[in-house]
């Protein structure tokens, strides 16, 4: 017969295979820090020796490190899906910034379709929230919380896909656009006009994947990313324009 005595599993395998689902479904992050060892043993009701071992063993498996002195972190276990080499090709070429947007435009649009379809309930309640500090910080006009809270609010929308490959292939995306490798947000951000859009197509956004509208929630994303790299066109036309006047400026003073 094809049975097979079962065996107890030991509490620290138990404790082990609970941070990995939290770490593959993105709701631990890299570089987060856990709470102390004995806070962390009473909230998983385990003693402190299990939790140790457990530890230990995460460590092997390179998701989670230890720094002297300052706790126990989740590893950076996005990494970096590119060479330094390409990453720098990518900040000194403009066709890698319109193919960024184009490549967000079709699997953000996807991930908001997905989301309105799978998310549950907390999901979209946590998109609400994050795109309710929008419109706090909208009011305020500091372009680098609201560049922040942009990222925040696109990624939410992708855990909300419930898709662990596509939540961890696109973080590691953001982390280069939170780089400034392809563009600088915040300088979106600075002008009235280009804010109240960009809000403007964050609540349709918002709205479609409340009402649980998968097509409008794609619709939404892919005209917000459309009108991103259209802002990002007029912008490199007014740094050369301006390259070429202050050329004009200089060369009058010189006369």
């Amino acid at each position: 017969m094809p049975f097979q005595p079962v065996q107890p599993e030991k509490l620290s395998t138990v404790v082990t295979r609970q941070i990995e689902k939290l770490i593959l479904r993105g709701i631990l992050r890299p570089g987060e820090r856990l709470p102390s060892e004995r806070e962390l043993a009473e909230r998983l009701g385990v003693s402190r020796p299990s939790l140790r071992e457990a530890i230990a063993e995460l460590q092997d498996k390179g998701l989670l490190s230890t720094r002297a002195g300052a706790g126990i972190y989740v590893a950076d276990v996005l990494g970096s899906a590119f060479s330094d080499a390409l990453i720098q090709l990518f900040a000194e070429h403009d066709e890698a910034v319109f193919d960024y947007v184009s490549f967000r435009r079709d699997m953000e649009g996807l991930a908001a379709e997905r989301a309105a379809r799978f998310a549950s309930d907390t999901d979209l309640k946590v998109i609400q929230t994050i795109f309710d500090k929008m419109e706090a910080a909208h009011q305020h006009r500091d372009p680098t919380i609201e560049a922040r809270l942009d990222a925040d609010f696109h990624l939410s929308i992708i855990e909300a896909s419930n898709n662990v490959i596509m939540l961890h292939m696109m973080r590691s995306m953001y982390q280069l656009l939170q780089q400034g490798v392809f563009y600088n947000r915040q300088t979106m951000f600075k002008q009235r006009t280009t804010r109240d859009t960009l809000i403007d197509q964050h609540r349709a956004i918002n709205d479609a994947l409340q009402k649980r509208d998968g097509a409008a929630a794609r619709a939404a994303v892919e005209a917000h990313l459309r009108y991103v790299e259209r802002a990002l066109h007029d912008q490199q036309r007014t740094d050369r324009n301006e390259k070429i006047a202050r050329l004009r400026l200089e060369h009058e003073q010189a006369r």
